[in-house]
């Protein structure tokens, strides 16, 4: 089974000289792999989840088929929301940029995307509300000011903690996605 997200960083590594590496542009892509927490957190959802579909399948043959219902219904949600972890991040393609959170998810064009800049400035830490120091790529739009610039990645989230050489290389390549494509 091919897994599409572990692709983008090999194909990066392999094309040196080639800043966008990919064949398909108007493909929705993350340009990088998603972190060991954030993979951590999805695998440990799933494993919480797998227990709690056999707990509704022992409900369902020893109590009433409502109560089963609801166990399984609960590890749906568990597991829609390990897969919706998995999701988070930024996504490119030729039509714009798409910064998906858990709960929510922008899409800007190219056409609105004034610049695409690495800041150091004091980030969240695994997004919780404690502060500190580190790099964080920004996304500065035409029709907002400069200082309201939207956080895309920082060194300290999920994605990048302790891994100071993968943020530089998926800050670069969504930096390149954005030179090659936003107008001036």
């Amino acid at each position: 089974m091919p897994l599409p997200f572990l692709t983008a960083d090999r194909a990066l590594e392999a094309a040196d000289d080639v800043a966008l590496p990919f064949d398909d542009r108007d493909r929705w892509r993350r340009p990088y792999r998603p972190g060991p927490w954030r993979v951590g957190v999805a695998a440990v959802c799933l494993l919480l989840a797998s227990y709690v579909l056999f707990a509704a399948v022992v409900i369902a043959l020893t109590d009433s088929m409502s109560e089963a219902g609801v166990v399984f219904g609960l590890s749906l949600l568990v597991i829609a929301g390990a897969l919706r972890l998995l999701r988070v991040g930024v996504w490119v393609s030729g039509r714009g940029l798409r910064h998906v959170r858990f709960f929510a998810t922008r899409t800007v064009t190219w056409n609105r995307v004034l610049a695409v800049r690495t800041a150091q400035q004091p980030v969240r830490w695994l997004g919780l509300p404690r502060t500190v120091q580190g790099q964080a790529l920004t996304l500065v739009r035409r029709d907002r000011p400069a200082d309201q610039a939207a956080t895309l990645l920082t060194t300290h989230g999920a994605d990048f903690l302790a891994r100071t050489e993968a943020f530089d290389r998926a800050a670069d390549a969504v930096e390149a996605w954005a030179e090659e494509h936003r107008h001036p």
